[in-house]
């Protein structure tokens, strides 16, 4: 404001100088206080009333960056390049004032800003409601009149060129106008401020970029009519009785009084329902579209309550099922609970929430006499003494209730109708609906989670069972062939393996917050074969033979294209029973690599194949976990191949696994 005072300052100097250089000196220091509007204003519109302002001032630092380095291009700017005098040829010793290059510039500039400032100003209040609008209304009309007049004078400096006199009354008119709404704002409540969380995005439906894009069309019209015909010096006058009509259109237009006398005046002599039951679904519908948890559900519902019932105060009150008892989830009057700043308190006793299980409907909150009602009425304070009675509409679905929602502070302290009563306990059962989905939906993904939890332990403990088998191969084979060096030095070596894959699994697990998919390197498939058949050591009374062909690159896990081959001989040997043979076998077929792992065991059943073999937590085996080849076939499916069966029972199965190679990706 000292700013704007400045401003206006220096611009009632320069209509008081006698000598044109003296009304150019002047108005020279008068474009020096406005270069630094933008900047201050700008960070005032992203700062007042808004809980989260940090996060706007991060989302336009660099435009505020820019515009505060306004007032450093016109300290350097010389002195022609702001105002220039032009003498005129008649009549002789009259001058005109022309703006210069950076005086154009710094129009364009104040232009944009205060348009930028407006809506920002209009994002915050129409992100405000109830209560909250009520406190910063005047303040909004105020900056809305002082920086609505000078869009329009910086529009006119834009059009012709040139600073014209004859409006500079236009901005102190607007300043005079705009300080009589701050003292209203201040008498009315303070300098306190309130915190509403408008949207990150800028509103497409702004309008003050409607309103000034529909003025500077209409103005370069009008420009040309002043150009041809002449009576700038009347704009002055028009302007001020202009402002003083539209602020006070604007004062009545938002106001919650005047709005429900009209409303009332239209139910009286034209018969209508008092509400518009269509277009509140439609509106409800529209807003419930973008929910996703509690806490939207609770704003969108006591907004739609409060612009529709015209109650400034709607608070909604869910039940803590963990502690049974209620707690604030949103408020057009104060803050909810867990944010920063609110003084009330914001839950309420287990015995309000037994109080709230005897009711079904909505019901007046003053006629209850009980110990429960009066601590709801408690938390629920009426800000104006004529407000009329509080009502409780309780969200309740069959025998569960789920909290409630509390009217105050009506507009006019009018009463509800029949009609109202219907309509908001309608409202309270939908609002109940869509909460209780919620609530089932939270409960899907919470089983969803711990669903995921036990494949993933499944997988592990899979896995452990592999490197558990590897090892009591060896156990087995250890008293038969302890005295054979060659079989010491393999069974070291497996176990050695097998430690180290248990190693990496732990260590998977426990990265498992910062890892996802896998890590595919250049590999050799007969590698890797070959050391997960190394790492099983020898197998007893079985026959096992490779036959590993040359093969071209492949990109694949290592560890994880490992654990498949180990699976599957596994599988394999578990199969043949007593006795029989393996046969583990690489090729290449076109672009793609294939490893077959073939056996002669007991094979299994076409039904089983058909409905239970890739499934989690099916198995042939008796204790089997029923998990590994489901986590065989995603890991190959993640490698971009996949996985084929054959099998007959009595004779044997064969796994084929198809894997792209490098060339072929």
């Amino acid at each position: 404001m000292m700013v704007l005072a400045i401003d206006s300052l220096f611009t009632g100097l320069s209509v008081l100088a006698n000598r044109p250089e003296g009304v150019a000196y002047w108005l020279t220091r008068a474009f020096i206080a406005k270069s630094f509007m933008p900047a201050i204003w700008l960070c005032f519109s992203l700062t007042y009333s808004r809980g989260e302002y940090r996060e706007f001032l991060a989302r336009w630092k660099i435009l505020l960056g820019v515009f505060g380095l306004a007032p450093v291009g016109v300290l350097l700017s010389g002195p022609g390049q702001m105002l220039q005098l032009m003498p005129l040829e008649t009549p002789v010793g009259v001058w005109t004032l022309q703006s210069g290059v950076m005086a154009k510039a710094l129009s364009g500039v104040l232009l944009v800003a205060h348009v930028l400032i407006l809506t920002n100003l209009e994002q915050t209040f129409r992100a405000a409601v109830g209560t909250m609008r009520w406190r910063i209304k005047f303040v909004f009309v105020a900056l809305a009149v002082i920086f609505g007049t000078r869009i329009y004078v910086q529009g006119q400096a834009i059009l012709f060129s040139a600073p014209d006199l004859a409006l500079s009354g236009v901005e102190s008119a607007s300043l005079l106008i705009g300080c009589v709404f701050l003292v209203l704002a201040y008498l009315r409540t303070g300098w306190a401020e309130i915190d509403v969380y408008p949207s990150l995005t800028v509103l497409r439906t702004s309008m003050t970029a409607i309103v000034v894009g529909g003025y500077l069309l209409v103005v370069g019209v009008l420009a040309n009519l002043v150009s041809r015909f002449g009576g700038a010096e009347i704009f002055q006058y028009q302007a001020f009785v202009v402002l003083l009509g539209l602020a006070g259109l604007a004062v009545l237009l938002l106001s919650d009084r005047f709005r429900q006398r009209v409303q009332a005046f239209a139910v009286r002599h034209f018969g209508r329902a008092q509400h518009d039951s269509v277009r509140i679904w439609t509106l409800f519908s529209q807003r419930l579209a973008n929910v996703r948890d509690q806490a939207s559900l609770c704003a969108v519902s006591v907004r739609l309550i409060s612009e529709t019932f015209g109650v400034l105060s709607v608070t909604a009150w869910l039940l803590d099922e963990v502690k049974d008892q209620l707690t604030l989830d949103a408020s057009t009057a104060r803050q909810a609970a867990g944010v920063a700043g609110g003084d009330s308190p914001n839950a309420a006793s287990r015995s309000v929430m037994a109080g709230l299980r005897t009711r079904s409907s909505p019901f007046n909150l003053e006629e209850v006499n009980e110990p429960w009602a009066e601590e709801l009425r408690q938390l629920n304070s009426t800000s104006f003494p004529n407000g009329g009675q509080r009502w409780c509409v309780p969200l309740r679905a069959g025998e569960r209730n789920l909290g409630a929602l509390v009217l105050a502070d009506r507009v006019n302290g009018v009463g509800y109708t029949v009609e109202e009563l219907e309509l908001l306990k309608c409202i309270g059962d939908h609002v109940t609906s869509v909460l209780l989905n919620l609530r089932l939906a939270d409960e899907v993904v919470r089983a969803r989670e711990l669903e995921a939890f036990r494949t993933m332990s499944a997988f592990f403990v899979h896995d452990l069972k592999n490197a558990a088998s590897s090892l009591n191969l060896m156990l087995k084979n250890l008293p038969v062939h302890f005295d054979d060096p060659a079989f010491r030095a393999d069974a070291l070596r497996g176990v050695g393996n097998t430690v180290t894959r248990i190693d990496d699994m732990i260590a998977r697990l426990s990265a498992l917050r910062q890892r996802s998919g896998f890590k595919p390197v250049d590999a050799d498939l007969n590698q890797l074969v070959s050391e997960a058949l190394d790492g099983l050591g020898p197998v007893s009374s079985v026959e096992l033979t490779r036959a590993l062909q040359t093969l071209p690159g492949i990109m694949a896990d290592r560890e994880q294209i490992r654990s498949v081959v180990t699976n599957l001989v596994l599988n394999a040997r578990d199969a043949l029973g007593s006795s029989g043979w393996i046969h583990v076998r690489t090729e290449c077929q076109g672009e793609r690599v294939v490893l077959s792992v073939a056996d002669n065991g007991c094979g299994m059943s076409p039904a089983f194949l058909k409905e239970s073999l890739f499934r989690p937590f099916h198995s042939t085996k008796p204790k089997g976990l029923g998990i590994g080849l489901f986590q065989a076939r995603a890991i190959v499916q993640a490698h971009g191949g996949s996985v084929q069966v054959e099998s007959e029972p009595g004779k044997g199965t064969t796994f084929q696994v198809t894997l792209p190679a490098k060339d072929g990706q």
